[in-house]
């Protein structure tokens, strides 16, 4: 064993997937006995997308945890569940958790994760109104969702319209408010987001945009009713999906640099050597754009995970994975590969069809070089679009928007 490993204990602070992941790898290298994992909440490490799809619309839907309870300890790793973290010496190289206990570390992990914002006016402690980051948040929604009959959410991205999806197709009535000119702005093309927006509207939802939200009323713990565009209307049961934010509060009380997140380098180490960070808190250069980015995503997660875990057995593999995402919303399968160009002025949009209705890709150029493809339930042409902008290859746009020929083939 390395000097690196045997420095001391590896203590992860955050049990999403992110810190799971990095439990999976470090226990295949034989290392799980040096392992601590510090969980915020008291269940296993569990999968999140299901929280607002599966787990929303089934009642009797199960949480999915990563592992068993008994693979933990058939690996040594040493188990803190509904013990956060509270603070992070340096100088004494050890962590206090929430019960007073210290954990002593010879390098510290922070999956922190990101938590869900909330409109400032409104009070947390209302009856009606929900967020959704948790499996606790997932199974209040889920009960209250049961007996509504309107929802109202606040945002059109991603998890918002997830949550939309899944509450159109338990049979409610669905109002979704976006106050931007359209859906997804920050995360698709706007061909993209005009069929994610017809779609939603054609399976009767009420989708509106570029709205204004406010002049909250309140019925006692319950929000009664909310102004849009000055007009009053009524709420039964509201959800924010108005983004999230990343979680870096122990690393910016301990002097780690933070900027939209965790800063990290490439081998995920923070402004601190002996202190790593992976997943949603961390913000990182990324290396097929340049561009410094923050990323919510599995595959980010995942990604992270192993390249944390090669620094902490003493070996430099870089992070150089291809960003890449997806969406389930109702029976619209969303998944992109690469990065959008950050001007659009700058790159050229090419459609490729599919064999059904309602399946295509969105292939974007910059000057002749693919770097992002955005396909609608096309898992293979994803598929073939990863492998694509992995190995740099980048075929004439009339030859790849061929529906005769598989973009498998131009891999």
């Amino acid at each position: 064993m390395n000097a690196e490993t045997s420095a001391g204990p590896i203590v992860i602070i955050g049990g999403g997937h992110a810190g799971a992941a990095l439990c999976g790898a470090l226990a295949a290298a034989g290392l799980g006995a040096q392992v601590h994992l510090v969980c915020e909440e008291a269940v296993l490490p569990y999968h999140r997308p299901p929280l607002s799809k599966a787990f929303l619309k089934t009642p009797d839907e199960k949480l999915q945890p990563h592992r068993a309870e008994d693979w933990y300890a058939h690996q040594g790793i040493t188990l803190h569940g509904g013990d956060a973290a509270v603070a992070i010496d340096r100088a004494q190289r050890h962590v206090r958790l929430q019960s007073g206990q210290t954990l002593s570390y010879g390098r510290l992990v922070l999956a922190t994760g990101s938590r869900a914002r909330h409109l400032p006016h409104l009070p947390a402690s209302l009856a009606n109104v929900f967020t959704l980051r948790s499996v606790a948040d997932a199974q209040r929604l889920r009960e209250r969702l049961h007996s509504a009959q309107h929802v109202t959410v606040l945002g059109g991205g991603f998890i918002g319209l997830e949550i939309a999806a899944s509450a159109r197709a338990a049979g409610k009535a669905v109002t979704v408010l976006e106050s931007a000119p359209r859906l997804l702005a920050r995360s698709v093309s706007p061909e993209l987001a005009e069929h994610v927006l017809q779609t939603h509207r054609a399976s009767g939802i009420d989708l509106r945009l570029g709205v204004a939200v406010g002049e909250f009323e309140f019925d006692g713990d319950r929000l009664a009713s909310l102004a849009v565009n000055g007009r009053r209307e009524p709420v039964e049961l509201l959800v924010m999906g108005i983004g999230a934010a990343p979680e870096h509060t122990l690393a910016s009380e301990a002097g780690l640099l933070c900027e939209n997140g965790i800063v990290v380098d490439a081998l995920m180490r923070t402004s601190d050597p002996d202190i790593l960070a992976i997943g949603d808190c961390v913000a990182f250069d990324e290396s097929y754009s340049g561009r410094r980015l923050r990323l919510e995503s599995v595959q980010n997660a995942n990604d992270q995970a192993r390249t944390a875990a090669a620094t902490l057995q003493g070996r430099e593999e870089p992070y150089r994975a291809l960003p890449w995402f997806w969406s389930e919303q109702g029976a619209m399968r969303l998944q992109m590969a690469g990065l959008m160009p950050t001007d659009p002025a700058e790159g050229k949009r090419y459609r490729r069809d599919g064999a059904n209705a309602g399946t295509f890709s969105l292939l974007h150029y910059v000057g002749e070089r693919l770097v992002c493809v955005e396909s609608v339930s096309a898992p293979l042409d994803h598929m073939a679009a990863r492998k694509l902008l992995e190995t740099g290859k980048s075929p004439a746009p009339e030859a790849a928007c061929d529906p005769a020929v598989p973009l498998k083939n131009h891999a």
